[in-house]
């Protein structure tokens, strides 16, 4: 096995809370059938979320974060030049209202996400297509890499 599935490997084994509870939603396609993968490793970097089909990565910022700004936006511009969206979410956001959090990733993309209470046999979840403009993405959760 290689150096870098090695270390992905690592990342997972021990992600935050936050990761897991945005996890929980983000994988096995559940929202919008979109496929995000964690830990993905970008050279020289590690992605906390990617969906490699919309070039869109999704990171989670703990307190850690606030000490290191400059790092980030240097990251972020970098990940960028190659491509790469990038959205950011602080771990609180993620704890306070993961659903929030689900719902402006599929607003950044361009799609509608909902949560639906059970009561069917559909998973609790239901995403749509939708037109957006920037204008109308939510500011209170998440923070583009514009």
């Amino acid at each position: 096995m290689n150096v870098k599935t090695e270390r992905a490997r690592r990342l997972r084994q021990r992600q935050t809370e936050a990761e897991n509870r945005l996890w929980s939603i983000l994988r096995a396609r559940r929202m919008c059938g979109l496929k995000f993968r964690r830990q993905f490793p970008i050279e020289p970097f590690y992605a906390d979320f990617a969906c490699v089909q919309h070039r869109l990565i999704v990171e989670l910022d703990g307190e850690y974060h606030a000490e290191i700004p400059e790092a980030d936006l240097e990251r972020q511009a970098f990940l960028e030049k190659l491509g790469w969206q990038v959205v950011r979410f602080s771990n609180d956001d993620v704890l306070n209202d993961v659903e929030a959090v689900a719902t402006a990733i599929a607003s950044h993309l361009g799609m509608t996400f909902e949560f639906q209470r059970p009561g069917g046999l559909k998973s609790g979840m239901f995403c749509g297509e939708r037109k957006v403009s920037r204008d109308d993405q939510p500011d209170a959760v998440g923070r583009s890499g514009s």
